[in-house]
């Protein structure tokens, strides 16, 4: 049935119930968030209970998840009322682990939204948890780890390094056959006769130094999830510059896998700059489709004067799309 379908973007689930009338429970078909198979539940007594947990199978059996998470509920009637939980923080394996009560009598639309904020494997009596999320990409495993050992020390201690960086806080020290073999811009500079080949000095005075020892790690193989995370925007400004297809990838990839009300205007900006078309349509896609342009109205009027003519031409389309006569 459409009514227990749950979409998926990021690491928002959205259940949209179109008609909760006489029954007093129903529950969605599996979805996938992170490496289970996640179902809703609902039922009514004197209260509205909502329900989360995984599908039972060996994976949440022998890796059952701590999820935390934000639950809302959006009646639709004549005007919209939401009803959001406080952030969850629990090891969930059946359906009697948790269950929110809200306090209200829903009767025929709404819509349940669950945003995970995170996601850990619950280790049993082995060491820490840790979360699943920075570190299941192709960031960490670019080559063998004995190879990138080797390429760490080049880096690290200046190994032979013939190539000053001139950065907008310091100096750094690379290779210019790391860089060149990464970058066909850097290998334009080393190729003709610029000032970058006489000097063998390249100025990039647009980042820290820090954002580009992260750029210099992701190139030599060595960068680390944190790293990768918190440097994520200057990253990818980097790899538009110097064409550095595989790095560019990587950043649309992270951005899209934490889009949420407080950075999706931020994140379509940054879409629409660079042209990356997966995160602008999951920018949209969350905005509309799941109707999140409720939770922006307040920074909304400032990103339209803001914001390029094209874009707000996408924007509109997408709204024509979404809001046209069923």
């Amino acid at each position: 049935m459409v009514d227990s379908k749950v979409e998926t973007i990021s690491r928002l689930a959205q259940w949209k119930i179109e008609n909760f009338g006489p029954s007093t429970y129903k529950r969605s078909d599996p979805f996938k968030i992170g490496i289970w198979n996640w179902l809703l539940a609902v039922e009514r007594n004197r209260q509205l209970l909502i329900r989360l947990f995984p599908e039972p199978s060996r994976v949440a059996k022998e890796h059952p998840p701590i999820a935390r998470f934000v639950l809302r509920v959006s009646v639709i009637g004549t005007t919209r009322k939401h009803f959001t939980s406080e952030t969850f923080d629990r090891i969930v394996r059946t359906s009697d682990d948790f269950f929110w009560p809200v306090d209200c009598n829903v009767m025929g639309r709404f819509i349940i939204d669950v945003e995970f904020m995170d996601l850990k494997i619950h280790p049993g009596n082995s060491e820490e948890s840790s979360s699943i999320w920075p570190i299941d990409g192709v960031v960490y495993s670019i080559a063998r780890q004995n190879t990138l050992n080797c390429i760490s020390r080049m880096l690290d201690e200046s190994i032979h390094a013939d190539i000053t960086i001139n950065t907008a806080d310091g100096t750094l020290r690379a290779h210019k056959a790391i860089l060149a073999s990464s970058s066909p811009v850097f290998q334009s500079m080393f190729v003709h006769n610029l000032r970058e080949k006489e000097s063998s000095t390249i100025e990039i005075e647009d980042m820290s130094q820090e954002s580009c020892m992260a750029l210099l790690k992701y190139l030599y193989g060595n960068i680390q999830p944190e790293e990768f995370w918190k440097h994520r925007l200057a990253l990818l400004g980097a790899a538009n510059k110097y064409d550095i297809a595989n790095l560019k990838d990587s950043c649309e990839e992270s951005l899209l896998e934490d889009i949420n009300s407080t950075n999706v205007l931020g994140r379509l900006q940054e879409a629409w700059l660079y042209q990356l078309n997966k995160l602008k349509k999951g920018c949209l896609t969350y905005l509309f489709d799941f109707g999140k342009i409720y939770d922006v109205k307040d920074e909304i009027n400032n990103f339209f004067r803001h914001a390029d003519r094209d874009l707000m031409i996408d924007m509109f389309q997408e709204v024509l799309s979404v809001w046209k006569p069923s």
